[in-house]
């Protein structure tokens, strides 16, 4: 078990590797690939996968990758998002109406959430990576999310006594959750260190600390919220695409809530 779920987390480091160093076209379509089997795995979850509502997700969530790379070329005079999610939103509503009482109003919810949770959020990968130096700053995604997971452990492992969530994760701790944040910004000091460097990034060491932190901090929570819609449903992993890691979801839980923060966080520091 262990060797292929090790085996398994060096390919998806290589094609990490791969994917956001080329970044362009192939890191927008491994993105929204990505995306649409998460939201497979999690409309599964609800029941939806097949069905009209699922099909109405699954259809927006490849408009919204479809108006984020036509962006550039659409003008500026109206908000092209909120008219798409606006849309969604009727769709789904009409779906309700005129197969009633086929679906529970928490199917409905869960078709939207799973388009705006999984597609849109992840999409920040990608709009991260086209920023100017992008090609650096992205790398604080992974940094962030899978750094903090390992020092968190560490930590947690050595000198954990509080519980953070007894209920939903009873083996994280508190101290662990403050080690992973300290951890992921001690990375990403270092991270900044090392580009200036040899890459002559230019970027603020100080700045990449407090992404650091605050996208570790916002990982964890990442994290815990995927486990919490399992055990509400009674599930242990998303998916099996990945051996030894489960499903999309369950190796980018964290990762969906870091890609936005480092966006935000890169434009304003």
């Amino acid at each position: 078990m262990f060797k292929t779920r090790l085996l398994s987390g060096i390919l998806l480091v290589v094609i990490a590797l791969i994917t956001v160093i080329t970044g362009g076209n192939v890191l927008f379509a491994t993105l929204f690939l990505i995306s649409m089997i998460g939201v497979y795995e999690l409309y599964r979850v609800f029941e939806i996968e097949n069905k009209a509502v699922g099909i109405c997700g699954f259809l927006f969530a490849a408009g919204y990758y479809g108006l984020l790379y036509a962006k550039p070329l659409l003008p500026d005079t109206t908000d092209w998002f909120m008219l798409l999610f606006m849309a969604f939103v009727i769709c789904l509503m009409a779906v309700l109406v005129f197969s009633y009482p086929k679906y529970r109003t928490e199917q409905m919810l869960a078709a939207f959430f799973g388009v705006f949770y999984v597609a849109v959020m992840l999409s920040y990968i990608y709009q991260t990576r086209i920023l100017p130096g992008g090609v650096f700053q992205v790398w604080l995604v992974f940094i962030c999310a899978w750094g903090c997971d390992t020092c968190a452990y560490c930590v947690g492992m050595l000198i954990g006594k509080h519980k953070m969530a007894p209920k939903l994760s009873p083996k994280k701790s508190v101290e662990g959750g403050i080690g992973g944040i300290a951890g992921a910004a001690l990375i990403a000091v270092l991270y900044a260190l090392a580009i200036n460097h040899w890459g002559n990034a230019g970027v603020s060491v100080a700045s990449f600390a407090i992404i650091g932190a605050a996208g570790g901090a916002i990982s964890q929570i990442g994290d815990l919220a995927a486990s919490a819609i399992k055990r509400n449903h009674d599930i242990k992993d998303y998916g099996k695409l990945i051996p030894g890691h489960g499903g999309i979801l369950d190796r980018f839980d964290s990762i969906i809530f870091t890609a936005p923060i480092i966006f935000y966080l890169s434009v304003l520091l």
